[in-house]
């Protein structure tokens, strides 16, 4: 890892990112919010796991959102991919390395709420960790035991519910349930996650935080729902129409971010 921090750093050129964000798929657009940006494809820097989803850039990108310096991830891998749940542990570890204190991340769901339609935006109150692994398998050290009450900073999340009213942006919160994949759920399964208190299912982003936390990084999240849960409208769903609906709530997400983060 210390060769992928000191590459990527002298890549960046001095600049010291305060925020580090996961962007999900279709969420590029925040990329080009940033001044001054400095692109690197994953498959430049030793380690950096690439990945094979449509959607999902696989670079990093830093600058300045108004005058603060952040480092974006444009696109992360999944546990389905390769089924490793601590996919994702190299690059947290690189941006908390190069001085990253929060970690913002972003994705794109399904809800189960009627009045949370396609297009919306879910703030991440809470998450049900249903995929049956956890990243932190096999780690040896104490820093295993990683308590998850606060696992979503309340400071961050307060800022993020602002900067949303400040922009008249709706913005729902709500707990987000992750699900393996790469399927699709069943509408059994919605049915039941609704049951349990999930407001939106996906596939990714829970492993992200509890690596996050176990690291020490304050963490916010974020939803674009891209489609109501399996058997909620008949339709059947595909991942096509993830990508086609997903710019349309991360446009919103993105200008959020973009207050929240300038404004911090």
């Amino acid at each position: 890892m210390i060769a992928t921090v000191e590459l990527l750093a002298a890549l960046l050129g001095g600049l010291k990112p305060r925020y580090g964000i996961v962007l999900g798929s279709g969420l590029g657009s925040l990329v080009s919010e940033l001044t001054d940006a400095v692109r690197i494809p994953y498959k430049d820097l030793p380690g950096f796991p690439v990945s094979a989803v449509s959607g999902h850039a696989g670079e990093v990108v830093a600058g300045h959102l108004g005058s603060v310096p952040v480092i974006m991830l444009s696109g992360r891998v999944h546990y389905y991919e390769k089924g490793d749940a601590n996919a994702m542990r190299l690059p947290i570890e690189v941006l908390q390395a190069l001085g990253v204190e929060v970690l913002i991340l972003t994705n794109s769901a399904g809800s189960l709420k009627e009045d949370m339609p396609p297009g919306s935006v879910m703030q991440i109150a809470d998450h049900i960790n249903y995929s049956g692994t956890n990243p932190l398998i096999g780690e040896e050290s104490d820093q295993r035991f990683v308590g998850m009450t606060s696992a979503y900073d309340a400071e961050l999340s307060a800022a993020m519910r602002d900067a949303a009213k400040k922009l008249d942006i709706p913005l729902g919160s709500g707990v987000y349930m992750w699900f393996s994949g790469p399927s699709f759920e069943t509408p059994a399964e919605i049915r039941m996650a609704r049951i349990l208190g999930a407001d939106a299912v996906g596939m990714s982003t829970v492993p992200e935080v509890i690596i996050a936390r176990m690291l020490g990084l304050r963490v916010a999240a974020a939803s674009v729902i891209t489609n109501y849960g399996a058997g909620m409208t008949g339709n059947e769903l595909s991942h096509e129409e993830t990508k086609d609906m997903a710019p349309v709530g991360g446009a919103r997400l993105a200008a959020i971010l973009k207050e929240m983060i300038a404004g911090s």
